[in-house]
């Protein structure tokens, strides 16, 4: 039998702020979403990517001749080197391996379930003393739902607890059937008008909303995050929207609450590094004083309301 595979870009181990207690987080590949301010724009495709640091690489073409797709060159021209990004990376790393600088990445690796798990149980110790766990996120993991299915099941074989990060965007089958197996949602709200949804994140947010509401009716456990940004969605409209939206659920029990993440520029040198554009075009970063403004639209709701700093 053929073990399942997914295709993730990341395993970050000792994480406190995705989940209780301390967490190792895989990321996985691929996001249906497209965030101006996102973070991790290395998951948003689901296939693998060349990653080039310029300015560590010295050009010296190493890489040209072992990869077989033809993905490098250096310019006769400029004597710089080049990546052809309309090429197909498979992976195979033969660029990074050789690369003397060390300037080259490939974001992207299939892993198997157990060799995940073989990761994840590495560190048990620490989720039984810390009430930690495993969380998944991206990219938007529900995009690989089976290999989530499979690999939430084995840590709740395991006895580990799981968690979700998640922007909410996929079929209701799909939510259903990782709900089974997730011990707690991270979800995201970014806007609660659909059209300033669809300016920010490229969809509209109809069935996230549904999603969450799915969630939520069918008491499976949710902590709600609001990735901040100045002039998006800081202000009273849309957060007092929110918290309309969240009133019926203030005395669930599985309902815990609020985060509030604001926005960072961690991610903005991988941009660079795919030769991408950052979308992002404004300065979004909030002030104390922004942040306190918008706690205070959740005064007196019967969750806790937490801003997050990473």
């Amino acid at each position: 039998m053929i073990e399942r595979k997914a295709l993730i870009f990341n395993v970050q181990k000792y994480n406190m702020y995705d989940g209780p207690g301390l967490r190792t987080l895989v990321f996985f590949k691929g996001c249906p979403l497209r965030c101006e301010w996102c973070s991790n724009p290395e998951g948003q495709l689901r296939a693998f990517q060349v990653m080039l640091r310029i300015t560590a690489c010295v050009h010296c073409g190493a890489c040209v001749p072992v990869c077989p797709q033809g993905i490098h060159s250096i310019s006769p021209i400029t004597k710089q080197h080049e990546i052809d990004h309309s090429k197909e990376c498979i992976g195979c790393r033969k660029c990074e391996a050789i690369c003397p600088a060390q300037a080259l990445a490939i974001a992207g690796e299939e892993k198997s379930i157990s060799e995940l798990m073989e990761i994840i149980e590495q560190d048990r110790m620490f989720y039984e003393f810390s009430g930690g766990g495993v969380t998944l996120s991206g990219g938007e993991a529900m995009m690989q739902p089976e290999s989530v299915a499979n690999l939430f099941l084995a840590c709740r074989q395991a006895g580990i607890n799981t968690a979700m990060e998640t922007c909410g965007y996929a079929r209701p089958e799909v939510v259903a059937k990782v709900a089974e197996v997730t011990d707690l949602f991270l979800f995201d709200v970014k806007h609660m008008d659909s059209e300033r949804h669809l300016q920010g994140t490229g969809v509209r947010n109809e069935s996230i909303l549904e999603n969450l509401r799915w969630l939520l009716d069918n008491r499976h456990n949710v902590k709600v995050r609001i990735p901040l940004l100045k002039s998006f969605n800081d202000g009273e409209a849309e957060n007092l929207a929110l918290r309309r939206f969240l009133e019926p659920y203030s005395g669930f029990r599985n309902f815990q609450g609020v985060d509030i993440l604001p926005y960072h520029k961690m991610g903005v040198n991988k941009y660079t590094q795919l030769q991408w554009d950052y979308p992002q075009k404004g300065e979004p970063g909030l002030s104390q004083e922004d942040l306190d403004r918008v706690v205070s639209y959740y005064d007196g709701v019967g969750y806790p309301v937490n801003v997050i700093k990473h």
